[in-house]
Formats: structure tokens, C-alpha cells, sequence
């Protein structure tokens, strides 16, 4: 996992990227806006955090809502499409995993949700299609 994590890492199982909880070598860092998706403690706040958590334990990372800016299209994947995915399956139009992977099933309820709402159906969620599920601009 590299240099500049401290004396702990403890890594999140997420499709979409490698991230973890971890230490730091720069302890003024803590608490900023200076991680790429990661959660940075102090070394002694996450050596005793790894000695409490087991592997395997869910994390569930709380925060403000996620937006969807982007065009989301198959194959690709991250925190926005888990969102698309919980709102597509809140209409009942998706019932596969929601794993963060635009895959062929979430494409299929996009196309779904596009044809019930009179819009072109492509399997993208593009800006139109983000009006349907209420996700905001």
C-alpha cells in the first residue's frame, strides 16, 4: 500500500479503488480535506482502532450525500453508481448487487426506468435521466 500511511492500514473492500483507514506521517494533516477518499487518524488512534476491529468488520463511512455529476455508462463504477443502483432498486427496477459496478442488470433497469418516463433509452444516466431518480444537479 506505499509510503505515508502510518503505522497501521487497514484496508475497505470497494470495487472502485483502493482505500483504507490508516495513519499518518503528517499528523497536522488529520481532520483536512487532504486524502484522496481515505479516512487518516493519528498513528496511536489507529494502532488502537486495528487492535479493536476484526477483519471482515463492515465499515459504513457516513457523510453528505452523494450527487451524481457524471455520465454513468457500463463498465464503469464508484459510490455514485451504488447511489444509482439503491435508487433504481427503491422503484423496483433493479434487483442485482449493488457493488458500485454499472453492469449489464443496472444498465437494463436504466433502460427501464428510461422507457416507463418517455425517455430515450440508452442505458446511460445522463442528465435527464437523473431527474428520475432524484438525485439533483
Amino acid at each position: 500500500w506505499g509510503t505515508g500511511f502510518g503505522s497501521r492500514w487497514m484496508g475497505l473492500n470497494v470495487p472502485w479503488g483502493i482505500y483504507g483507514i490508516h495513519g499518518t506521517d503528517k499528523p497536522w494533516s488529520v481532520g483536512r480535506y487532504a486524502s484522496h477518499g481515505c479516512i487518516r487518524m493519528h498513528n496511536k488512534s489507529v494502532e488502537e482502532l486495528f487492535e479493536w476491529v476484526p477483519i471482515g468488520t463492515t465499515v459504513q463511512i457516513v457523510g453528505p450525500p452523494v450527487r451524481i455529476k457524471r455520465n454513468l455508462r457500463l463498465k464503469m463504477s464508484g459510490p455514485d453508481v451504488v447511489v444509482a443502483q439503491k435508487k433504481l432498486r427503491e422503484m423496483g427496477l433493479y434487483n442485482g448487487r449493488t457493488d458500485g459496478i454499472c453492469g449489464p442488470s443496472t444498465i437494463e433497469a436504466v433502460k427501464m426506468l428510461q422507457a416507463k418516463n418517455g425517455l430515450a433509452v440508452t442505458g446511460i444516466i445522463d442528465k435527464e435521466t437523473r431527474k428520475f431518480l432524484d438525485f439533483g444537479e
